[in-house]
């Protein structure tokens, strides 16, 4: 399932929404990530609300970090390159027990995770006009085998030395989650 090239631009197209993201429900938080109620994952988006969610960065042994191309079919952003993966914790899920949750669920493996960094962005898909805005746990782990990912949510999966990456986010921004280009900037500018 690995990608021949890393930077293939985006296809337009919109795609469906699935049930379990329909019902969903997601944390609403205030600019401190204090929670103060709950929402359907699809009226949140549409309605721009900051909420509670995780990116994960997976280095392997050499450094270099795992990076996915989100599915054809998510409901938003698809077909995008990002971070090794993302998430919402459920309400009454630690965010921390969340993220190790979906990564099971997206690459088929768990490893400690070490949150190292909180952030808080809002990002527009022109494709799906949905809105992520959200209050991000940012956690890193190490995994030395062969990922598994699930071809729903992933559709194509590399390890890229982080100098290659912010390589690659330089040639093709658009290429990319607007999250990650941001997250990136931030927390690993100076390594690429």
């Amino acid at each position: 399932m690995k990608s021949g090239t890393l930077i293939t631009p985006a296809t337009p197209g919109r795609p469906p929404l699935s049930g379990s993201d329909r019902e969903e429900r997601i944390i609403l938080v205030d600019g401190r990530d204090q929670a103060c109620g709950t929402g359907g994952k699809l009226g949140v988006h549409q309605e721009g609300l900051l909420h509670r969610a995780f990116s994960i960065f997976i280095f392997d042994a050499e450094e270099r970090l795992l990076l996915q191309r989100r599915a054809d079919g998510k409901y938003h952003f698809a077909r995008l390159w990002s971070n090794s993966c993302c998430g919402h914790p459920r309400p009454g899920e630690g965010t921390r027990e969340a993220a190790a949750r979906r990564l099971g669920e997206e690459f088929g493996f768990i490893t400690p995770l070490d949150e190292f960094a909180q952030i808080t962005y809002k990002a527009r898909d022109p494709v799906s006009c949905l809105v992520e805005h959200e209050y991000l746990h940012v956690f890193r782990g190490v995994y030395a085998g062969e990922p598994r990912p699930n071809p729903d949510e992933v559709s194509a999966w590399r390890w890229l030395a982080l100098p290659r990456v912010g390589k690659c986010l330089r040639r093709s921004p658009q290429s990319f989650t607007p999250w990650f280009a941001l997250l990136f900037q931030r927390l690993f500018q100076q390594a690429s």
